[in-house]
């Protein structure tokens, strides 16, 4: 069932495209005329002033991109942001709703952060943090992370520039403390079914989406997968979230003991998964996860790129769902977007075996060019203090109910299956009411709504027949009712259009 729905992702992806620039047009003519687009700069342009400005056939190669959207389709090139909204070249006026890539927490055009950057790169714009060489930016966020982060104490920050960089060095940290320890065959991963952990040779092979495997030779062997927690799609019948909980974790406990406790290196998972469809954890999840893998003397690897800084209302997922990890990941808001950077937090347990064994061999021989970059920390340093001063997670909390509750009260909607979420991340799953009665592939209901979304100037990110959102934090009460009041519009044009497709099934 996950390879199948998967399938049906990937396959929903290319059709967005087409979708948007195809044979939806007519039926997006007739919707459009229900509503009056808000705050636009000028009228959207007409398919020839978009063939004059566009990029079609452009030449960079774009991620997460099929070749012949880039060949075929003028791509959505954006050109400004501010506060919770981008803007094209063509000047068309958008809401952000999924901040960016779930990163830009703070919205656009945050002076405090421009301020920041540019005081570093006037003082200092570079410098590196090999051989006991580093920058003052790099020593105070190492220093203000730790403080930051309570769920359990952490003895060291690494420094990467994103998030699928801490999640490969992850590895490489965790085998280095294990060849220290004298285990070394205690190198195995194992991950979950639909988690996304980035896009590098590693972090992909830990991430649990096919697509990213498919054609690069991947996952790598000493990567394994355990069940997916969603508990709508998994659940057997009668079963309560709790009792699903128990049976994941004793899926998770048998796979252990096949594979053999002294194999298993690490277990990683996001608080809330992501990419793979916002799903939060079924009641007890962590608990009983936690319970097995320190049973098995297995690292538990907190994987907080999305969800830590206030995205869940608490100031990491670790601290909303009792998580006390070995290792955590972060990058995406540490610097609300603004510069690239990524790090690890690492346990002093494990530090402090890195550093024993670093003095054996003369040095710790990992690390990038661009490790604690010091602009990239500048920015993070002023991102962090922004967060305290304007109480971010409090903001969060406050904001969050009138988001979830103004989103979810369409979940009676005879296209959607799920609405689900919490704290600023929510996404909505099509289909007919029931996780085994799905929409065909080719029809692309998520792509017909995130086409309807973009008409009415609202940009949401489209998996198949999933929709994802996580606005900025600073999102305001009546930039969330615009929100709510878009997508309600795109829901109905989105209904009209499966009771088309039904009809001509028929």
């Amino acid at each position: 069932m996950i390879a199948n729905k998967l399938l049906r992702s990937k396959v929903g992806l290319s059709l967005r495209a087409a979708v948007a620039a195809g044979r939806l047009q007519g039926h997006l003519s007739r919707c459009n005329n229900s509503f009056v687009r808000r705050n636009s700069s000028e009228a959207y342009p007409d398919v020839e002033s978009k063939e004059e400005k566009g990029f079609r056939g452009h030449d960079m190669l774009a991620p997460f991109t099929a070749g012949w959207q880039s060949t075929d389709l003028h791509p959505l090139v954006i050109d400004r942001s501010e506060g919770a909204y981008v803007y094209d070249t063509n000047g068309k006026k958008y809401l952000d709703s999924l901040a960016g890539l779930w990163c830009t927490a703070l919205g656009g055009n945050e002076p405090r952060l421009v301020a920041a950057a540019t005081e570093q790169l006037n003082k200092l714009p570079f410098y590196h943090s090999f051989w006991n060489r580093t920058t003052k930016p790099s020593l105070d966020l190492a220093k203000e992370l730790l403080d930051l982060f309570t769920a359990k104490k952490m003895g060291k920050v690494f420094f990467t520039n994103s998030g699928s960089e801490a999640n490969d060095s992850q590895v490489k940290l965790v085998w280095y403390y294990n060849n220290a320890l004298g285990r070394p065959n205690k190198k195995k991963f194992i991950a979950r079914a639909k988690s996304y952990h980035g896009s590098t040779l590693i972090s992909a092979s830990l991430s649990g989406l096919p697509a990213l495997h498919q054609k690069f030779d991947l996952p790598a062997p000493f990567v394994l997968h355990t069940d997916c927690p969603h508990y709508w799609r998994f659940h057997l019948p009668g079963e309560t979230e709790e009792d699903f909980a128990t049976r994941l974790a004793n899926n998770l406990e048998n796979l252990i003991l096949k594979e053999g406790p002294d194999t298993i290196a690490a277990f990683i998972a996001e608080p809330v998964m992501g990419a793979g469809g916002v799903i939060p954890p079924p009641k007890t999840y962590f608990e009983k996860v936690q319970a097995v893998v320190k049973k098995y003397d297995i690292l538990f690897i907190a994987d907080e790129v999305i969800t830590a800084f206030g995205r869940l209302g608490t100031m990491f997922g670790c601290d909303k769902y009792n998580i006390q990890p070995d290792l955590v990941s972060i990058a995406k808001a540490l610097s609300s977007a603004y510069m690239p950077i990524g790090a690890i937090l690492v346990s002093p347990e494990i530090s402090d075996v890195i550093n024993s064994q670093s003095n054996k061999l003369g040095s710790f021989a990992h690390g990038f060019t661009y490790s604690g970059h010091p602009v990239s920390c500048a920015v993070a340093l002023e991102a962090v203090k922004i967060y305290k001063e304007r109480n971010i997670v409090e903001k969060v909390q406050a904001i969050s109910p009138r988001f979830q509750d103004g989103i979810k009260k369409f979940s009676e909607s005879p296209i959607i299956g799920e609405i689900r979420g919490t704290g600023l991340i929510l996404a909505t799953e099509f289909a007919n009411k029931s996780p085994t009665d799905l929409f065909p592939s080719e029809w692309g209901v998520g792509a017909i709504f995130g086409a309807e979304c973009e008409k009415r100037g609202m940009l949401v990110r489209v998996a198949g027949d999933i929709i994802m959102m996580s606005p900025p934090f600073i999102i305001s009460p009546g930039e969330v009712d615009e929100l709510i009041s878009i997508y309600g519009e795109a829901l109905k044009c989105t209904e009209e259009r499966v009771a088309e497709l039904k009809a001509k099934k028929q």
